[in-house]
């Protein structure tokens, strides 16, 4: 069943100068492709995909299945492959026909669809062993009985497999995701496959309303979001599932959208409703209700319906493996050599590996490759005055964007002379989705920086977590040189209520002991400011600005330019006494800095007699070990700065177990004291929170004071 929804708006396509019409694309591939071809591809997909989980030869079923051409133990997953098959099998044609300097990105939300990109990238070419050139009956037998290699692609979708674009592991941003990638790219079309489970993730919920938020902030590209309204989670019904279709048109029209729904049993109205559908695409954020696509084909389809009395469609069987071991069931034997046979697969794929003529036709082309990263368009070595005048002058050239949970005014972040918020700013009161736009933005070539609060920063953990393997192995497959993820993480605990105190974003970075990462702590505005200025400039990082919205003291600038380098560096004008220290004071955060500096200068007052040396640390992670951070001091070098066997008093704005942490992968367990954030278990001044986690300036000089007195004895 296929049923296309009417809209109130008379006229739905789009007049917006330099927007590519998508129709006349649609309308292009529809008489050039023939139905067949489509349902060729699609049958091919489907094949590969189900080959790829049970055999390890005969991998074109050229003879009748027989026992020695299956895998002992059969893995991967099977159910969302029919539905995102049957929508690759139709963009195929609608990609080839794109209009001229377009681009059409194919989004995959939940990673379950393994063997189907796979199956995709094969019959793309794009996936060839290494040293071959054409398609040959070795590389389809690599494909069926390789999988699942975990030492290559592994069993579910990742950037790993040529031409595919995945959000990264984590449930629920795809869409926002799509929408980050759209933003100020109106060449572009961004189709995100979200599955009915992956609906009911707040950050799905979210990301339909959040496109208002970027309604008249620039010329956009398209997003058309297509539900695989399955019926099933991984082990029972979805919630959309118990929608009847009455309520799930209200549920889409009332977010905005205009739903288009069809179950993929008839093929020729499938092909016309996403050509309906490409016809009334909108820029994103433009006025009028956007379409939706809602797939409603159920999980597994096209695989056996039951074996031997026990019912398989429908059921959490057809999630993973839906025969468990045909290898030794003869029943299930005979459903699998059935459900393989039904594909037709000698019709699909010539004896030498290749697709097929009718296959082909439908392709989708050659894959587009990941955009080049833009280039640095700011000075990062001239002077600022803050973070703000970073940004405003970043935002004077293309390709930026700053992203804020509704927070830009309270972090005191003057982005325009009248202080309003300019168009490349955009605020919504979600972490997550701004998270998934600046991986959007991101991914596709452009710089943006993040800004929130410190308190709320760690919402974000699991979706950093995620999007860190996501570059990881973006860069093993030969994508360096992206834009960074930039954190400014501002209205810090020290200043601000109870309830909005919590460091803990820092500490969970740090523990994934992710090479990329670097937690940058500068003791005033200025120094945060050149810092925000290296971060934009800088790429392949994931960088956490830590710096205090409430501005104040600023520093002697001339050891900043070893701290900007070597992340550490000696103040000379708070160092005193000859020869080898009797204590280190280390400050790293600009409250830290301020207390500790003003403990310094009482101890000078007080202790004349005595060697200080004082150091501020300005990239956290050079506490390290050399061989996890990039950054981190040579043996020598952090002998160098902290002596061999003195004291050190390290002062830091984070939770203090994570700078243990770093010192202990370094041996450095006994002589470092470090002091940090402590939650004091109820509201207090903020004079009384420096006092309960021993960062007052009377705490630190007491400290410091028996510190020198133990080290004598």
């Amino acid at each position: 069943m296929t049923t296309a929804l009417t809209t109130t708006d008379p006229d739905p396509t789009p007049a917006t100068a330099g927007f590519p019409d998508w129709g006349r694309a649609a309308a292009e591939a529809l008489v050039a492709v023939p139905d067949q071809a489509v349902d060729a591809y699609w049958r091919a997909l489907n094949y590969l995909s189900a080959a790829q989980l049970y055999l390890t030869g005969n991998p074109r079923l050229a003879r009748l299945l027989r026992h020695e051409d299956l895998k002992a133990s059969p893995r991967g997953h099977w159910g969302v492959c029919p539905p995102v098959n049957y929508l690759l099998a139709h963009l195929g044609p609608l990609t080839a026909h794109r209009p001229e300097g377009s681009e059409l990105l194919v989004l995959h939300g939940a990673g379950h669809a393994g063997p189907s990109a796979l199956a995709h990238a094969y019959l793309n070419q794009s996936l060839p062993r290494p040293g071959s050139e054409a398609w040959t009956m070795a590389d389809l037998r690599t494909l069926v009985a390789g999988f699942p290699d975990p030492e290559r692609f592994g069993s579910e979708v990742t950037p790993l497999i040529p031409g595919v674009r995945h959000t990264g592991g984590q449930l629920g941003p795809v869409l926002a995701v799509a929408q980050g990638m759209a933003l100020d790219a109106p060449h572009r079309l961004v189709v995100p496959l979200i599955g009915d489970g992956e609906l009911e993730t707040g950050a799905t919920a979210a990301a339909w309303l959040a496109c208002r938020a970027l309604a008249g902030s620039g010329g956009h590209g398209a997003v058309l979001p297509v539900v695989l309204a399955n019926g099933l989670r991984m082990g029972g019904p979805s919630l959309l599932a118990g929608l009847t279709s009455e309520e799930m048109t209200a549920y889409f029209a009332g977010l905005g959208y205009r739903p288009l729904v069809a179950d993929g049993s008839d093929l020729t109205a499938f092909r016309r409703l996403l050509a309906d559908a490409f016809t009334a695409l909108r820029p994103l954020g433009e006025a009028g209700p956007q379409p939706v696509v809602v797939l409603t084909m159920p999980k597994g389809y096209t695989g056996p319906e039951h074996v031997a009395g026990r019912q398989i469609a429908g059921t959490p069987a057809v999630h993973k493996t839906p025969l468990a071991n045909p290898l030794e069931n003869d029943a299930e034997f005979s459903a699998l050599a059935g459900w393989l046979a039904s594909y037709r697969p000698t019709e699909l794929l010539t004896a030498q590996g290749r697709p097929t003529e009718l296959v082909r036709r439908a392709l989708p082309g050659p894959a587009a490759q990941p955009p080049a990263a833009g280039t640095a368009v700011i000075g990062q070595r001239q002077s600022w005055a803050d973070v703000s005048t970073v940004l405003r002058a970043r935002a004077e050239h293309p390709a930026f964007r700053l992203f804020s949970p509704d927070e830009i005014a309270s972090n005191r972040l003057r982005l325009s002379p009248d202080g309003s918020t300019p168009p490349w700013a955009v605020e919504i009161l979600n972490e997550e989705i701004c998270h998934a736009w600046l991986q959007g933005y991101t991914e596709t070539g452009r710089d943006a920086v993040l800004a929130t609060y410190e308190a709320f920063a760690p919402v974000n953990t699991s979706l950093l977590a995620q999007h860190l393997k996501h570059r990881n192995m973006r860069y093993a497959a030969g994508h360096a040189n992206l834009p960074s993820i930039n954190y400014l993480i501002t209205s810090l605990g020290w200043r601000n209520t109870y309830t909005h105190q919590n460091p803990g974003l820092a500490s969970a970075m740090l523990e994934l002991e992710d090479p990329s990462v670097h937690i940058y702590t500068p003791a005033d505005t200025t120094r945060a400011a050149a810092v925000l200025a290296e971060m934009l400039a800088g790429r392949d990082r994931v960088n956490f600005l830590i710096t205090d919205k409430h501005g104040g003291l600023n520093f002697p600038p001339g050891p900043f330019r070893d701290e900007l380098t070597r992340g550490v560096a000696i103040w000379p004008h708070l160092s005193f006494g000859r020869g080898t220290p009797e204590v280190v004071l280390a400050s790293a955060g600009d409250v830290p800095a301020r207390q500790l500096a003003e403990a310094a200068r009482n101890l000078r007052r007080v202790r004349a007699a005595t060697t200080i040396r004082y150091l501020h640390i300005n990239d956290l992670t050079v506490l390290g070990s050399p061989g996890t951070w990039p950054a981190a001091l040579t043996r020598q070098a952090f002998t160098d700065l902290f002596g061999a066997d003195c004291p050190v008093l390290l002062a830091v704005p984070t939770f203090p177990g994570a700078v243990r942490g770093l010192l202990a992968a370094r041996g450095e367990t006994d002589r470092f004291h470090v002091v940090g954030y402590r939650d004091p278990g109820r509201p207090v001044s903020n004079e009384a929170l420096l006092e309960h986690a021993d960062l007052s300036t009377p705490a630190l000089s007491a400290r410091a004071t028996r510190l020198i007195e133990e080290h004598r004895r």
